[in-house]
């Protein structure tokens, strides 16, 4: 990683790190919209036949950027025995205190970014004689990283012979391309109201890193690093990696804010977030 993009990083992870209590505050121990409407339900889909699998056997999970652990509580609640790693220090302390009894969950700090992370981690596993891990997940945080090179380089060697790599992400066509979303207001032939949602997108296969709010009144904005679709996949298809496993992920109507006409969860045709599944391509 070259010395601008370290400094970036090293930014990155000090919010995560500042923002880290607020964020939980407000995402929530047990997830906020997002998680329980779009991204729990997928990540259930894509891994059932993992989760299926405990029923048979051991199976080890590994999530990458675990943030307050929701992922990591998931899969150890299915029965998985869980690593849950992260690059902020304060986020690992608030993963590891909503741990509940008889859950199999232990914690590394680990940065996505560093190669020498991934070596170690991946020697460990040498060491260990493991098969490797059964599950490698990363939760809506591809796009909070400036560099997906060293995750890519080191799945092959993470993921065991049919090990599978889960990642959800806000959704680049309609998200982290700063699309503008227009409403229209008008009147149908009745006489009612009639809103027209729409998404206005003048970039999207180069948008520079920029920074952003997750959430309402975040203390300190975060950075984000758009990747067009074909880019993104190129590098985990050329690192090995074949998908067998994709879902594009809205709300729905029974979602609605009539209170906030331009809520993301009023645009019930337009994505908000893209999931999938990967394996070793041998």
């Amino acid at each position: 990683m070259s010395a601008t993009a370290s400094e970036t990083n090293r930014e990155s992870l000090s919010v995560w790190n500042d923002i880290a209590t607020y964020w939980d505050a407000n995402y929530g121990k047990d997830g906020n919209l997002y998680w329980k409407a779009l991204q729990e339900p997928s990540i259930e889909r894509l891994l059932a036949d993992k989760f299926a699998k405990v029923k048979t056997g051991e199976v080890r999970a590994l999530d990458l950027a675990t943030g307050n652990g929701i992922v990591a509580r998931l899969m150890a609640a299915h029965g998985a025995h869980v690593l849950a790693t992260d690059g902020s220090d304060a986020m690992l302390s608030i993963a590891a205190g909503h741990v509940g009894e008889g859950l199999k969950v232990a914690f590394r700090k680990l940065d996505v970014t560093s190669d020498d992370d991934f070596e170690r981690l991946v020697g460990e596993e040498e060491q260990a004689s493991s098969a490797g891990f059964d599950i490698v997940t990363i939760n809506m945080a591809i796009m909070d990283i400036p560099t997906i090179e060293p995750l890519v380089r080191a799945l092959p060697k993470l993921l065991a012979k049919d090990g599978v790599f889960m990642a959800t992400i806000l959704h680049p066509v309609f998200t982290t391309n700063n699309a503008a979303r227009k409403i229209e207001i008008d009147f149908d032939k009745d006489g009612k109201t009639r809103v027209t949602r729409s998404k206005v997108i003048t970039e999207y296969l180069s948008v520079p890193p920029y920074k952003g709010w997750a959430l309402p009144d975040q203390p300190k904005m975060q950075s984000y690093f758009h990747r067009p679709m074909g880019d993104l996949f190129s590098t985990f298809f050329g690192g090995g990696l074949v998908m067998d496993g994709m879902e594009e992920l809205a709300f729905t109507e029974e979602h609605a804010r009539h209170d906030r006409v331009e809520s993301t969860v009023n645009f019930t045709q337009l994505p908000a977030i893209l999931s999938w599944r990967m394996r070793r391509a041998n």
